[in-house]
């Protein structure tokens, strides 16, 4: 009995010895291949069947990178891409630009032009008809002495012209509007250097929403388009896009511009805009100033010394008040509060070319006793135009 126990347990030995064995090999030898993998159709609906599962790899299957092996060189980026300069614009000659607009203007003389014309060719120009015409001078908006005085005088030229046939009366008109708006005016632009090389300087003024910056830098162009260099300031400091709007106008056109911290000393941004223009040698700097509410004295205090920090290089030759035309006689207040603290040399009148009546211009001259030098008649970069009465009156009335 003894011995057959004894024969069990070396069997037992010998065969997990040579299990051991067997199991050491494999795991020392190489790893066989997986068998290939027999393509399956993919299929839908009732007939989906799922693929089988991929066996999983090892370590011994994986084809590792040579740990010599440089590595690929990776293309580097640039920080900042260096953006080529835009190119330069030349502006359309100011000579005669007033008449190439003349289509834009010519809206607004249904109320005024073709409105009196139509009344004044009545047969009978009676009391009420006279009425008619001095509703017409009001509604568009040239104010109710200017519209006295052209009334008395039609009736008077009227009566000692007799027979008024369609030229006469267009002609007796023209006269008669273009006397009221006056060519005894200066209506030029004082942008030319001084003697001693003292660049002109020019400070653009006006409410909120008039369309200063972009006026500036129209005015920038017509400028370049005489001939004139010029260095902007952008002393509108309180608003974010003012000073960014205003540079983009001058690099069209080749004209740099000075600029400071949002939220900066307007008057300090505009003392070392001149400065600079005295450095370069330019002929004129233009600055543009912020918004004003001319209800809101510290705002209009304020304006004052931007001028007067900028007369410490010399005197400004002018001071150009934005008016939006479409205001009408609203924009009297406005002028009438910033002539008394800057002393406005000149008058930009914009947005004439829309829903603006003609009659303004002659209503702020006689209100302010400042000549409209230039008019805005539209949206392009070129529409800003030097006034010149007969042209004008020519538009309102018409062919």
């Amino acid at each position: 009995m003894e011995i057959v126990i004894l024969a069990v347990v070396i069997a037992v030995v010998v065969l997990g010895a040579a299990g051991w064995f067997v199991v050491g090999s494999r795991r020392r030898g190489s790893v066989a291949a997986p068998p290939p993998r027999t393509p399956v159709e993919p299929t839908v609906g009732e007939d989906a069947q799922p693929l089988p599962e991929a066996p999983p790899r090892t370590v011994d299957t994986v084809d590792l990178p040579d740990a010599e092996a440089p590595p690929a060189e990776v293309p580097t980026v640039p920080d900042t891409l260096e953006e080529a300069p835009p190119a330069l614009e030349v502006p359309e000659p100011t000579a005669g630009r007033l008449v190439r607009l003349r289509a834009r203007l010519a809206r607004s003389q249904t109320s005024l032009g073709k409105g009196l014309l139509a009344l004044l060719s009545r047969e009978h120009l009676d009391d009420d008809t006279w009425e008619e015409i001095e509703d017409t001078l009001l509604v568009a908006d040239v104010g109710v002495a200017p519209t006295q005085e052209l009334v008395e005088r039609l009736r008077t030229r009227v009566k000692i012209l007799g027979t008024r046939t369609p030229a006469e009366l267009r002609t007796l008109l023209h006269e008669e509007l273009v006397a009221l708006i006056g060519t005894d005016y200066d209506r030029s632009l004082r942008t030319a250097r001084h003697d001693d090389d003292r660049p002109a300087v020019a400070m653009v003024v006006g409410v909120n929403g008039t369309g200063k910056t972009t006026t500036t830098g129209k005015l920038a162009r017509v400028l370049v388009a005489d001939g004139r260099t010029v260095v902007l300031g952008a002393a509108d400091t309180f608003r974010a896009a003012a000073a960014d709007q205003l540079q983009t106008w001058g690099e069209r056109v080749g004209a740099a511009t000075v600029r400071g911290p949002e939220g900066g000393d307007p008057a300090s941004v505009a003392f070392d805009a001149v400065k600079e223009g005295i450095a370069e040698g330019v002929d004129t700097v233009l600055i543009d100033t912020a918004g004003r509410l001319h209800t809101k004295t510290g705002l209009m205090d304020e304006l004052g010394k931007v001028k007067r920090v900028v007369e410490k290089h010399g005197p400004v030759d002018e001071v150009l008040l934005v008016l939006d035309a479409t205001t009408g006689q609203n924009g009297l207040v406005q002028a009438r509060v910033f002539a008394e603290v800057v002393n406005i040399t000149g008058i930009v009148l914009t947005k004439l070319d829309g829903t603006a009546k003609g009659g303004i211009v002659i209503a702020v001259q006689r209100e302010l006793g400042v000549p409209v030098k230039l008019i805005g008649l539209g949206e392009g970069p070129d529409d800003l135009a030097p006034f010149e009465p007969d042209a004008f009156v020519d538009a309102l009335i018409g062919d």
